[in-house]
C-alpha cells in the first residue's frame, strides 16, 4: 500500500474545509487573486466598486509593511467614488456571519524566482492563512523553512497581497504546528495547537476541525493576533493562552465571580494577561480595566512590554495623581492628555492604586467611580494580593471584579499564616482570594510543549568529621542533617563555595550565559560579596559580581569589615548594612559610570532598575540576593542560579525558575547549582506544581473547638507562669523555653479566634492588656533564648565543610522512579492516590515517557493491589521486556538468538535509527519477495523502534 502523497494530503484538507462552509475557488496568479478581492469586498460590504475606485483600493492596500497591513486589516480602509462620496471598506469583520472564507491551491506569484503555494485561505478575498504541506515522513522544518523562502522572494510582489498573511500552518499530515507572519521568527517560535486540557492536536484532520473553523478563525485572526509596537512585528496566542483569555472574558460577560489563572513561571503571563485586558475593555457592560502590578515588578522592562502592546499606557512614575488622572481622563498640569489617557485601559501599581482608594484627598475625588462595573486583574497575584490592599480595593469598588495570574500558586499545602486587617492571622489560598481556577497550564506542560526549559539540579556539600574526633579518620555527614546558622554562616565555608562558583561559572554559562546566586541573609550576601572582591583582588577571577538588597532602617546587626585585599588589613570597622549596601553600589558606579546610592528613594529605585537591566544584558556575571530578583525577573541570558539558602514550595519554583527562559539553541536547560540539600524540599515542590488537582480549600476549625483548645492552652500556661511578673523568676533555660513554646500555642490560637466576629477575648479568663504583657515577656525571652549562652560550644571545631557532588536531578524522565518509590512509601490510601495523580499527570504530559506510559500504568496498577513493591520495579520492566520481544519474535517470525543479540546491542548504544534494511533482513526466518521485503522490512523496523523508546532509552 502506497504512503500519502502531499497533493492528496492537500486535496483532502480542501474537501475537509468546503464540506465545513468554505467556498472552494481556482485561483491561479496574482491577477485572478485582485480579481476575486474586489468581488469579496463587494460582496462582504454590499457595495459596487468601478475598476478605478478598486484601483485606489489596491494603492491603499499595497502600502506599508507586514506590520502596517496587519494594523490595517483590523481597521478600514475609505474609498472615494466617482461622484465623489466616501465609503468606507471592512477587509476583516469580528462577526463570522459577515465573513466570507474561500479556500484556493497552488497560486503560483513571480517575484526574483516564480513560487507556487499549496493551500491558501481567504477571509473577504484577502489571503490571511497560508498552509504548506509536506508528504508523510518529511520534517515540518522544511516546510517551514520553505514559507521563510517565499517571503524573501515572492510574498511582497505583485501588489504584496501575501503580506496579508496573519498565519501560517505546516503539517506533514501527523503533525502541525502554526506561527505568525513574523520575519525573525524561528522554528522554535511555532506552536502546536491544543484542547483547554493541553493534550495536542496534531493530525492535521483534528487540526483543521478545531482550528481552521471559521468561528474560531475569525478569533484568532481579529483578536489573538498581537501587534508588538516596539519591535513592529506580530505575535500570536498559544493555546493555553487563548483558553485563559477565553475564560476570564467569558466570566465577565456572564456573571460577576472572580477567578484566577495558574500559568507556570516563564510561559508568557504578560502577554496572555495584557490581551485579556485589553478585550475587557471592548465589552460595553465593562467601564475601567485595571492591570495592577507590584511597584517593584514594574521595572525598565516591564514598563518596555506592556508598552509594546499599547504604546503609551504605563506611567512607572510613584505619583500617585498621575493615576487618579487617569481614573478622571484628564491631564497633569503642563502636559497633553496622551492616546490613551481617555481609554478604559489603565495599567498601575499596587501602591498607588492602595493610595487612591485609603487617602482621603484622592478617594474623595473618584467618589463617582464607587459603583461602575471596574474590572481589576493583578499580575503575580499570590504576591501583592495576601494583604490589606485586597480588602481596601473591593470594599471601595462595589461592583469590583477580581482577576489573578500566577505562576505558583498557593494551595492548602503551602499556604502559610498572614496577619490580615481585622481578619487576624489566617491562611489563606489563591481561591480564597479569587475564587475558582478559571484554566491551568503547569510546568510540566511548559516543558513538554519547548516554552520553558527542563532543569538539572545538583546538590553540593558533605561535613566530614575530624579524625581526632572520630578517631577513625571521620565520616560524612549529608549537610541537611545539619541546621546550624553558625554552620552556614562561617566565612571559611562561604569562600569554599565562592572559590568553587568561580571553578564551575564559565563551563556552567558557557562563556555566554550568566547567573544568579541566592543566600539566606544580609549578612551571609555581605561575607559572599567581600569574599568575591577579595578573591577577585587576588587574580582568582575577573566576574562581575553585584548585588542588591533591602535594609532596615533600625537594624541591630553591624558587620566587620576587615577583609584582606593585596595582602593590606584594613582597618576593622563597624558598618550598618546600609553602608555596605552603598559600599557595593559604589564598586557598580565605578564599574559602569553610574552615581547610583541609597541617599533617596528615586537614586535607590534608579539603581534597582539599572541593575535589572544590566543583568538582563548580560553586563553583570553573578547577581548576588537574598530575596529580590527570586520572582517576577525575566533575563532569557540567564541559565544559572547559585542556592545558599533554604527554600519550599512557591519559593522555590519560582527562584529555580530565574533559569529556564528560552534563549536560542545552545540554552538546553536551566542549571540550579544547590549548596544545601534541597532535595526533599525540591522533590515536594514539583510534585505540587505538577499536580493538577490540588487541595485549594483550607479546612476552618469551629468556634466551640477553638475556644476550647484556648482555655486548656491557657490553663497549661498559667501552670507554668500564673502570671506577668512571675515570667521573671522562671528558674532554668528548660522552663524558660516551655513558657515560650507555651505561649506561641495560644498566640496560634488567638489568632485563629480573631477570624470570628463574635469573638471576644474578656470571655476566655484572660484581658487583651494581661495578653499583650505575657507577649512582651514571651518576645524578649525568645530573642535570649534564640542567642544562647554566649560560651555555647561551636560544631566548626569538629567538622570540615567538603564539596563534593551529592546529587544531580534532571526534572524529566529520571523523576518517575523517585516518585513511585515515594507513592508505594505513603502510609494511607489518599496520599498514595495523590501521588499517584501526580505521575499520571507526568506520564500525560511529558513527551519522553509517552511510550512507558503503559508500562509505568501497569506497575503502579499492580503495586496498588500489592502484587509488586517498589523495589521490584526494574524485576517489572524486564518481565515485560522479555514478554514483548517474544510476542515480536513470533509475530514477526524473528530468529530468537538473532534477535536477542541485537536487543543487547540496542541496550549498548546501537542507534535504531541507523540500522540498514539488510541488518533487519537477516533477523527473520520468512523468505521475502521483493514486494514483501517493501513492507515487512519497514514494519519491523518501526516495532524495533518502538521496543527502544519503551524498554532501552531512559532505563540505560
Amino acid at each position: 500500500m502506497s504512503t500519502q502523497s502531499e497533493a492528496q494530503l492537500e486535496n483532502d484538507l480542501i474537501a475537509q474545509l468546503t464540506s465545513t462552509g468554505f467556498e472552494a475557488v481556482k485561483i491561479e496568479d496574482a491577477d485572478a487573486l485582485k480579481a476575486n478581492l474586489k468581488k469579496q469586498l463587494e460582496r462582504a460590504n454590499g457595495l459596487t466598486l468601478t475598476d478605478r475606485e478598486f484601483e485606489s483600493v489596491l494603492i491603499s492596500l499595497e502600502k506599508g509593511n507586514i506590520f502596517d497591513k496587519s494594523k490595517r486589516l483590523k481597521g478600514k480602509v475609505d474609498v472615494v467614488h466617482d461622484d465623489g462620496t466616501i465609503s468606507y471598506l471592512t477587509l476583516l469583520f469580528t462577526d463570522t456571519s459577515k465573513n466570507i472564507f474561500q479556500v484556493t491551491n497552488q497560486i503560483t506569484i513571480q517575484g526574483k524566482y516564480e513560487n507556487r503555494y499549496d493551500v491558501t485561505l481567504l477571509v473577504n478575498g484577502l489571503p490571511l492563512v497560508q498552509i504548506e504541506l509536506k508528504r508523510r515522513g518529511i520534517e515540518m522544518a522544511e516546510a517551514f523553512n520553505q514559507i521563510k523562502r517565499y517571503d524573501k522572494h515572492t510574498y511582497g510582489a505583485e501588489g504584496g497581497l501575501f503580506n496579508y498573511v496573519q498565519l501560517f500552518v505546516i503539517s506533514n499530515g501527523v503533525n502541525t504546528k502554526y506561527f505568525s507572519n513574523n520575519r525573525e521568527l524561528s522554528f522554535k517560535q511555532t506552536f502546536h495547537w491544543t484542547d483547554v486540557e493541553n493534550n495536542k492536536i496534531n493530525a492535521l484532520p483534528q487540526f483543521a476541525d478545531a482550528f481552521l473553523n471559521q468561528e474560531h478563525l475569525t478569533k484568532m485572526l481579529s483578536r489573538y493576533i498581537v501587534q508588538n509596537e516596539s519591535g513592529k512585528f506580530l505575535m500570536v496566542l498559544r493555546p493555553y493562552q487563548f483558553y485563559a483569555v477565553e475564560a476570564i472574558v467569558n466570566q465577565v460577560a456572564t456573571t460577576t465571580k472572580n477567578g484566577y489563572i495558574w500559568h507556570t513561571t516563564g510561559s508568557g503571563k504578560t502577554l496572555t494577561s495584557f490581551k485579556t485586558a485589553q478585550l475587557l475593555t471592548q465589552l460595553d457592560e465593562v467601564d475601567k480595566v485595571l492591570f495592577v502590578v507590584d511597584r517593584k515588578d514594574l521595572d525598565y522592562q516591564t514598563a518596555k512590554e506592556f508598552n509594546a502592546f499599547l504604546k503609551g499606557c504605563v506611567d512607572s512614575t510613584d505619583n500617585t495623581k498621575s493615576l487618579l488622572n487617569q481614573f478622571l481622563g484628564r491631564a497633569e498640569k503642563g502636559k497633553v492628555i496622551n492616546e490613551n489617557r481617555n481609554s478604559k485601559l489603565i495599567v498601575t501599581t499596587l501602591q498607588k492604586l492602595n493610595n487612591v482608594v485609603t487617602k482621603t484627598h484622592y478617594r474623595n475625588q473618584i467618589e463617582e467611580l464607587k459603583n461602575q462595573r471596574v474590572v481589576f486583574i493583578f499580575d503575580e497575584c499570590h504576591r501583592s494580593q495576601f494583604g490589606e490592599t485586597h480588602q481596601n480595593i473591593i470594599e471601595f469598588f462595589g461592583r469590583a471584579q477580581l482577576f489573578g495570574f500566577t505562576g505558583t500558586p498557593i494551595f492548602a499545602d503551602n499556604a502559610t499564616a498572614k496577619k490580615i486587617q481585622g481578619q487576624g492571622v489566617q491562611k489563606k489560598t489563591t481561591r480564597d482570594l479569587f475564587g475558582e481556577r478559571l484554566h491551568s497550564y503547569v510546568i510540566v506542560d511548559a516543558i513538554r510543549d519547548d516554552n520553558v526549559l527542563p532543569f538539572a539540579i545538583e546538590y553540593y556539600g558533605k561535613l566530614k568529621q575530624r579524625a581526632h574526633v572520630s578517631g577513625e579518620g571521620g565520616m560524612d555527614v549529608d549537610v541537611s542533617s545539619i541546621d546550624v546558622s553558625e554552620f552556614f554562616s562561617d566565612p571559611k565555608r562561604i569562600k569554599k563555595v565562592c572559590e568553587h562558583i568561580i571553578g564551575i561559572h564559565r563551563f556552567k554559562t558557557k562563556h555566554q550565559f550568566n547567573a544568579m546566586l541566592c543566600v539566606a541573609s544580609v549578612p551571609d550576601l555581605i561575607t559572599y560579596y567581600d569574599t568575591f572582591k577579595q578573591l577577585k583582588a587576588e587574580g582568582m577571577h575577573k566576574l562581575n559580581i553585584a548585588t542588591i538588597f533591602s535594609y532596615g532602617v533600625n537594624e541591630a546587626e553591624e558587620y566587620d569589615a576587615d577583609i584582606n585585599i593585596k595582602g593590606v588589613q584594613e582597618v576593622a570597622a563597624k558598618y550598618h548594612s546600609r553602608d555596605k549596601l552603598d559600599d557595593f553600589i559604589g564598586d557598580y558606579n565605578e564599574q559602569f559610570g553610574t552615581s547610583y546610592s541609597t541617599k533617596d528613594t528615586d537614586s535607590f529605585y534608579n539603581y534597582y532598575k539599572d541593575i535589572a537591566k544590566r543583568t538582563k544584558d548580560g553586563e553583570v556575571d553573578i547577581l548576588l540576593v537574598v530575596n529580590m530578583f527570586l520572582t517576577g525577573f525575566d533575563a532569557p541570558g540567564l541559565n544559572t542560579i547559585y542556592v545558599d539558602k533554604n527554600l519550599k514550595y512557591h519559593g522555590l519554583v519560582q527562584a529555580f525558575s530565574r533559569t529556564n527562559r528560552l534563549n536560542g539553541t545552545v540554552k538546553s536547560h536551566g542549571n540550579v547549582m544547590c549548596y544545601r540539600n534541597l532535595k526533599p524540599q525540591a522533590d515536594e515542590a514539583f510534585t505540587l506544581f505538577s499536580n493538577k488537582q490540588p487541595i485549594e480549600y483550607i479546612e476552618v476549625p469551629d468556634l466551640d473547638g477553638l475556644t476550647e483548645d484556648f482555655a486548656k492552652a491557657l490553663e497549661a500556661l498559667k501552670a507554668i507562669a500564673p502570671d506577668v511578673q512571675s515570667v521573671d523568676d522562671l528558674p532554668d533555660e528548660d522552663i524558660q523555653a516551655g513558657f515560650v513554646k507555651q505561649f506561641r500555642i495560644l498566640m496560634r490560637l488567638k489568632n485563629q479566634l480573631e477570624t470570628f466576629s463574635d469573638f471576644d477575648i474578656e470571655e476566655l479568663g484572660i484581658s487583651e492588656q494581661e495578653f499583650v504583657d505575657y507577649a512582651s515577656k514571651y518576645g524578649d525571652l525568645a530573642r535570649e533564648l534564640k542567642k544562647g549562652p554566649a560560651d555555647k560550644e561551636s560544631i566548626l571545631a569538629d567538622i570540615d565543610f567538603e564539596l563534593e557532588l551529592l546529587q544531580r536531578d534532571n526534572v524529566n524522565v529520571g523523576y518517575i522512579r523517585h516518585l513511585l518509590q515515594t507513592m508505594l512509601e505513603e502510609p494511607c490510601d489518599e496520599a498514595r492516590e495523590k501521588k499517584r495523580q501526580v505521575i499520571a499527570n507526568l506520564l500525560a504530559t511529558e513527551p519522553t515517557l509517552h511510550s512507558k506510559r503503559q508500562l509505568i500504568e501497569g506497575f503502579i496498577e499492580k503495586s496498588m493491589q500489592g502484587l509488586v513493591q517498589g523495589e521490584e520495579f526494574d524485576e517489572y520492566v524486564e518481565e515485560q521486556k522479555q514478554k514483548e520481544m517474544n510476542q515480536i519474535a513470533e509475530e514477526e517470525k524473528l530468529d530468537g538468538e538473532k534477535f536477542n543479540e541485537m536487543v543487547i546491542e540496542i541496550e549498548n548504544g546501537l542507534d535504531v535509527e541507523r540500522l540498514k534494511s539488510d541488518d533487519i533482513a537477516q533477523l527473520t526466518t520468512e523468505k521475502m519477495t521483493f514486494r514483501s521485503r517493501r513492507t515487512i522490512l519497514p514494519r519491523i523496523t518501526e516495532r524495533l523502534k518502538g521496543f527502544a523508546e519503551t524498554f532501552v532509552n531512559g532505563f540505560h
